[in-house]
């Protein structure tokens, strides 16, 4: 067996119409490996069942004094258990390569998706339920998909023999045809309750799972302010519904184990009480019994693989179920066919009819939210890629050059509109991988750091990175950049985006973690190597918003004021309250703003 490079290539498209729908599609997406493993599997369950015929027919040349007899049946027992001891070793490797693979599959899609939706995905399933799936129930549906071929191995050998046992004694050959599946059927009545607490489980873990998650999150502040017991508190009782359910749900995983075990006992004493009173009534040989009590006690083998398929099945079609959920989700409500195009994106406006917020072409566009959580999902909606919650109303797509975005397909938005979360991620690596994006070329990486004030994060680098021998492209990063300071971050962050130079730039509070000279610096860089492209800043630090061409405030969901920095500073006391941090001159002038004609909002550019 020749070994495979993961993660493949492509993992495929799943079939997402139902649980079992996309378990079918799993194991076709295998054939080869599930071919094989049931070759190697019939090959290990024939010897095993055959093995008793040779000693069968020991016993009959002993009894006879065939010594010759004798001889040919000790080396037929010798050659079978040489090809059983093959086939189980072959078998098992060619399991754990089926296994592993439709792991590495299932992960592979999980992680698609997760790239597909972006950071909007959160607001459709909670992070902890993203690491269930991509955890626990892969494995199960690995699980399941592995042992697929020994379930057909065992039904093959079950019926070989059975059609043995019947040429020879046509009752015991029906009893051994009709005993398997009776004793396999006696399982099923328990599979709805199994399935139904393994539900049950799953449900409490994911919940447990994401408590964890957003604990990690925000473990800083749960420090802060003293929440460490109250978390514990509350994952105490959630761990404590875990194990609750999955008390429950062993329990009936026991009750099959004992019918594994004490109908398949009952039928070889069964079998075998009535071969002794064939032997005794002369009818058939020692030997013959031998060889019948070893056929019905191999039956055993079978009826466990079937009783193990029904486990897995059940428990698989419930992880399933889960990884459809995530795997269905669109970038739109009515997940359309994307058929539209951008054209010339660069020199197009950037306009979101929800808000009346316009981005002119080759202009900086600062926005202004009272809410950061408000900056952040209207800089998601800008990207086109924010799904929505599953409780929350469509909304009308964000049009680039007057094509909505959510009619253009991901590839091509992502390639145009870029937008920088608040927090940006840094993978471990050297700066030159970091600085590996798809980009125009027209900004280099020396450029786009000096623009972002990064040499003291150079020098940060070098000197954490002895092998880079004073390179700083082959200094090291550790993991999402954690020796590294915030503001250290966002700049590298922020020079990975100039890097990139997309058509139109969305910016999240790029400069929240750096001090005021360091960001003004920066807003003089980013407006000369953004010149002549799209850029939207979402911020509230005055420097940023002094070197826009345009500032927008947008209040409860609508821009309600637009212009210069200082004539909003001068003439809206909502956004003098916003961008000082005045609130009380907010509430003295409220009166006053709601008198006051609202400024419209920009309209949508003509194409």
């Amino acid at each position: 067996m020749s070994l495979k490079s993961l993660p493949v290539p492509d993992p495929g498209v799943p079939d997402l119409s139902s649980p079992p729908a996309f378990l079918r599609w799993m194991r076709r997406s295998q054939r080869r490996g599930q071919l094989l493993a049931t070759g190697w599997g019939v090959l290990e369950l024939t010897c095993q069942a055959a093995l008793p015929l040779a000693l069968g027919l020991g016993i009959q040349a002993a009894a006879a004094g065939d010594l010759a007899g004798i001889w040919r049946a000790g080396g037929l027992a010798l050659l079978l258990a040489a090809l059983q001891s093959l086939g189980g070793v072959q078998l098992h490797r060619q399991a754990v390569w089926n296994w592993i693979t439709a792991a590495s599959q299932l992960r592979q899609l999980v992680a698609r998706q997760t790239s597909r939706l972006g950071a909007g995905l959160s607001r459709r399933i909670a992070t902890g339920e993203i690491v269930a799936v991509s955890s626990s129930d892969v494995e199960r549906i690995g699980w399941y998909v592995e042992l697929l071929a020994r379930v057909r191995a065992a039904v093959l050998v079950w019926l070989g023999l059975s059609a043995v046992v019947l040429a020879r004694r046509p009752l015991l050959g029906l009893a051994v045809l009709l005993g398997v599946p009776v004793l396999a059927a006696s399982v099923w009545p328990l599979l709805a309750p199994l399935e139904r607490r393994y539900s049950t489980q799953r449900a409490f873990a994911g919940k447990a799972t994401e408590l964890t998650a957003d604990t990690v999150a925000g473990l800083r502040v749960l420090r802060g302010i003293g929440g460490e017991e109250l978390f514990l508190e509350r994952y105490r009782a959630a761990s404590q519904q875990v194990r609750g359910a999955a008390v429950r749900t062993a329990r009936i995983w026991s009750l099959m184990q004992l019918q594994q075990v004490l109908l398949p006992g009952l039928f070889v004493v069964a079998t075998t009480w009535y071969g002794a009173e064939l032997v005794i009534r002369g009818r058939i040989g020692v030997g013959e019994l031998v060889a019948v009590y070893g056929a019905t006690a191999f039956l055993a083998s079978p009826l466990r693989i079937l009783g193990e398929a029904a486990h897995a099945w059940s428990v698989a079609r419930v992880a399933a179920g889960r990884a459809v959920r995530v795997l269905a989700l669109n970038r739109t409500a009515d997940g359309g066919a994307f058929t539209a195009s951008l054209t010339r994106p660069e020199r197009a406006d950037l306009y979101d009819p929800l808000t009346g917020l316009t981005a002119r072409a080759g202009r900086i566009t600062a926005v202004v939210c009272g809410d950061p959580d408000t900056a952040g999902h209207l800089a998601g909606r800008l990207g086109g890629h924010l799904p929505l919650a599953e409780d929350e109303r469509p909304e009308p797509s964000v049009r680039l050059g007057g094509t909505p975005l959510d009619e253009v397909p991901l590839e091509e938005v992502r390639a145009a509109v870029l937008v920088q979360d608040k927090e940006p991620v840094l993978l471990s690596g050297t700066l030159a991988e970091l600085f590996d994006v798809p980009g125009a070329g027209r900004v280099t990486p020396d450029r786009a750091l000096g623009a972002a004030h990064a040499g003291d994060v150079l020098d940060a680098l070098v000197d954490g990175s002895p092998e880079s021998q004073g390179d700083p492209m082959r200094a090291k990063i550790t993991e999402r950049g954690r020796s590294l300071s915030g503001g250290q971050r966002q700049r590298l962050a922020l020079a990975r985006s100039l890097v990139a130079d997309p058509a139109v730039l969305v910016l999240d509070e790029p400069t929240s973690a750096v001090d005021a000279h360091t960001e003004s610096k920066i807003a003089a860089g980013l407006r000369e190597v953004r010149a002549g492209r799209t850029t939207v800043l979402f911020a509230t630090s005055p420097l940023l918003l002094d070197r826009a061409d345009t500032v927008l405030l947008v209040h409860r969901g609508r821009v309600v004021a637009a212009g210069t920095h200082r004539e909003l500073l001068h003439g809206c006391p909502r956004y003098r309250a916003v961008v000082t941090r005045d609130e009380g001159a907010d509430t003295a002038d409220e009166a006053a703003a709601a008198d006051a004609p609202a400024a419209p909002a920009p309209a949508e550019e003509k194409v």
